[in-house]
């Protein structure tokens, strides 16, 4: 469980990253260095490239951007804890933050490991989707720019195929997954599963938030 859970944390670093990385280069062959021979060795290059895919990968990672958004953000199950704390504990209901807190005690403590695969298998995907989704918006915007900037100081021309193509490219990707909006959903579905097994054993629910008052009246 610990080894998947390490390598589905990598994937979320280094997928947006490597995609990241891959626009970047060909952005720049096409727009910055176009016909001009390169003086770097295939080592360099390399060497290179996975400094930036990690570099990129981290940043993005650091930033926890699509934790932000309304899909990530709706219907947590840490949400119901805190309304049911609400109930059995009206004069001292939890916060967002203890809610949190007292969700992610359940899951590693009785939520059964079935269903952790599914949990972070589910987050990890709706994380380097968005990511990518957002990555093809941002080199989109600066790939039409590069296309349309340089006829307000030449004139109007035609773009070169391999520009036309580019921009084509990303454009299709962010619109694809726009469209497509699985990961949103799926996020919710994976939400759903959760809340479920939680109603289904308010025992156990009842039992920590119990056991979590007592700790914070020792802790005053």
């Amino acid at each position: 469980m610990k080894s998947s859970f390490v390598l589905l944390e990598c994937v979320r670093i280094l997928l947006p990253g490597f995609y990241f990385t891959v626009l970047l280069f060909i952005y720049v062959k096409i727009f910055i260095i176009g016909s001009q021979p390169t003086t770097f060795s295939t080592l360099t290059l390399s060497v290179l490239f996975a400094f930036i895919t990690i570099i990129a990968g981290l940043t993005m990672y650091a930033q926890e951007t699509p934790k932000r958004r309304k899909a990530f953000q709706s219907n947590q199950p840490s949400t119901f804890i805190k309304n049911i704390s609400s109930q059995l504990l009206p004069n001292e209901p939890l916060s967002d933050e203890e809610a949190r807190r007292v969700y992610f005690y359940i899951l590693n403590v009785y939520i059964p490991e079935r269903f952790h695969e599914k949990i972070f298998f589910f987050g990890t995907m709706y994380s380097v989707i968005i990511q990518i989704r957002r990555t093809s918006l941002w080199f989109g915007i600066v790939s039409l720019l590069s296309v349309v900037l340089p006829w307000f100081s030449y004139g109007i021309s035609l773009p070169s195929v391999s520009s036309l193509l580019y921009l084509l490219f990303v454009w299709f990707l962010y619109f694809f997954y726009v469209r497509y909006n699985k990961a949103e959903r799926s996020m919710q579905y994976n939400y759903s599963d959760q809340i479920f097994w939680l109603e289904m054993n308010k025992d156990i629910i009842n039992t920590v938030l119990l056991q979590f008052s007592k700790l914070k009246g020792y802790q005053h």
